[in-house]
């Protein structure tokens, strides 16, 4: 399951442009078991389902269909890049002077191959792809800018150090 919840931007490349996936119908008990397992996906069942105003059995259901449906894509834990020797994180911008099906493909099997980056996202506007780089120090970060540099033609790349996370969470449900 934790599979699905991390895409490698080669197979998303490789899929093609498809249309997104239709959101499905979720009512008020539904978000309230997201909003639940978004905050700490190891609360128990039976926790679980008292809060939402049901038994065990219809919570499991729920949570059954929206995984089935790709809702919950997977149950992680929440890991503290500082403490695990993370503290720099970086936003990448991209700009490439060639959008070719090869080059693309090319592009995405070096960021699946990059354990620094950890989020990729191809853009609209003045720049092609945002990437979110995580490294123990400065020196480690430019290692890893020169061996992205050296791996593909790139027309621009703008390096962006964030000063503090101010927030992280789930979608708005």
């Amino acid at each position: 399951m934790a599979d699905k919840a991390r895409t490698s931007p080669a197979a998303a490349a490789s899929a093609g442009a498809a249309a997104p996936a239709a959101a499905i119908a979720l009512d008020n008990i539904d978000r309230a078991i997201l909003r639940l397992l978004a905050r700490d996906a190891t609360v128990p069942l039976a926790i679980m389902a008292k809060e939402v105003g049901l038994s065990a059995t219809p919570c499991w259901k729920r949570i059954k269909r929206m995984e089935e449906a790709g809702v919950i894509q997977g149950r992680v834990v929440a890991l503290s890049p500082e403490r695990l020797g993370y503290p720099v994180s970086v936003f990448v911008s991209i700009e490439t002077a060639d959008h070719s099906d090869g080059w693309i493909a090319r592009f995405a099997e070096v960021v699946a191959t990059m354990p620094e980056i950890v989020g990729a996202w191809r853009m609209s506007g003045d720049v092609d792809y945002l990437l979110h780089v995580m490294a123990p120090d400065i020196p480690s970060y430019d290692a890893f800018y020169r061996r992205l540099i050296a791996a593909v033609p790139l027309r621009n790349v703008s390096s962006r150090f964030a000063m503090e996370r101010m927030k992280s969470g789930p979608p708005p449900i």
